[in-house]
């Protein structure tokens, strides 16, 4: 699953000094809730106490990585904190030391030869992209045993944590986003790669600001076709609540399954809620090969067909029937409803369904991801366990 932590590297809490490692980090509320009088007084010492114990360990957790580091890349970069680590990596936020600009390094341990693999797998796709909304590979630096990876540093957190946290979500907001993700895959697929991991996890805002372009991340499941022009692919992977049911039906497959996970997320970012779902895989993967979904409960019966009929012909199940990434971004909705969409602001309704997804299943360690990315996700909701199963099974 790519080298180690893949291509989305970091989740900070803006104004602060102290990385927010994913899984871990720092809640808003944890020192409980302000006092008065000695309470509070109290609580003030207690918090500096415990930001001035995590400097210091933090420093010394720097000083550690950065003695690790060749010294062509701390001739380059300041290595500023740890904020990843995975089976054959850790990512550091460093800051380029000329132009003061941040930047993520990831370190990948290539004598392990699984590290190696991954590495040279996503790098293969890392090297050839270069689009606004596809996160980009800036320079590598290689040694007998390791490769250091330098790429952007996404800041403005996850696609679902923004629309929690914003007043309004409306259809002309979900359209823009749409627009930029579909954009990125009509790209990848112009180059004949296929991301097969698309997912709200894998889709950050470049930085915390209200105009923050979205970048796809993550490409260490992606395809990149092979020497013979043969672009159909027959390896079982991907993330259970959205992948295709070609794949499922372990017949070969195309970049129609990347059109399937968009339609997956397009639900989401619509209502707050996966259209397939169920704790236990088998079921899951049956209503996914079944292709049976519903638009009952808050908000649907706010949301136009218009977006309805974009979903559905995304999650169709004949792949050679599904829109492709162009046909997307000219769909009647995506061209006419950028201008004048429905203002009904969905927001509510998708944040509450959104929350209801914070259940100790939509926590529990993406096993797969966790393992090989290097983290657990740090937001509210997970949206489901990496599947890598090259054996043809499911399990």
């Amino acid at each position: 699953m790519g080298c180690g932590t893949s291509s989305k590297v970091v989740r900070e809490l803006p104004g602060s000094s102290f990385p927010l490692s994913w899984g871990k980090g720092l809640g808003r509320g944890s020192c409980g809730p302000l006092q008065t009088g000695e309470g509070k007084a109290e609580q003030r010492g207690h918090w500096g106490t415990h930001e001035a114990v995590a400097e210091a360990a933090q420093k010394i957790q720097v000083a550690r990585y950065r003695a690790k580091f060749d010294p062509r890349v701390t001739a380059r970069y300041d290595i500023q904190a740890l904020i990843g680590r995975g089976s054959f990596s850790k990512v550091v936020r460093v800051e380029q030391r000329v132009t003061k600009k941040p930047f993520a390094i990831k370190m990948v341990e290539t004598r392990v030869k699984e590290g190696r693999e991954a590495c040279e797998s996503e790098l293969s796709v890392l090297r050839r992209v270069s689009h606004c909304n596809i996160i980009q590979l800036i320079e590598i630096f290689e040694t007998k045993d390791r490769v250091y990876i330098v790429m952007e540093l996404a800041t403005g957190g996850e696609l679902f944590d923004r629309i929690i946290s914003q007043g309004t979500f409306t259809e002309r907001d979900a359209i823009i986003i749409l627009k930029m993700v579909v954009d990125g895959v009509r790209y990848l697929h112009s180059l004949q790669i296929t991301h097969r991991d698309l997912k709200p996890e894998n889709l950050l805002y470049y930085h915390p600001g209200a105009e923050s372009k979205i970048l796809i991340t993550d490409f260490g499941l992606a395809n990149s076709g092979n020497k013979n022009g043969d672009w159909s692919m027959n390896t079982i992977c991907g993330t259970p609540e959205y992948i295709a049911p070609e794949i499922l039906s372990r017949k070969p497959y195309t970049n129609a399954v990347d059109m399937w996970a968009l339609g997956v997320i397009t639900y989401i970012l619509l209502s707050g809620f996966l259209p397939f779902q169920d704790e236990n895989h088998m079921r899951l993967y049956r209503k996914i090969l079944k292709g049976k979904y519903s638009y009952k409960g808050e908000p649907w019966p706010n949301v136009s067909n218009l977006a309805k009929d974009f979903i559905d012909r995304l999650l169709t199940l004949d792949s050679n029937h599904r829109m492709s990434a162009v046909q997307a971004l000219n769909h009647p909705w995506v061209i006419t409803m950028a201008i004048k969409s429905p203002m009904k602001n969905l927001q509510r309704s998708i944040s509450w369904n959104l929350m209801l997804r914070k259940s100790p299943h939509s926590r529990c360690s993406r096993s797969a991801q966790a393992s090989e990315s290097g983290h657990s996700s740090g937001s509210i909701h997970t949206w489901g366990n990496k599947l890598v199963n090259k054996t043809g099974t499911f399990g």
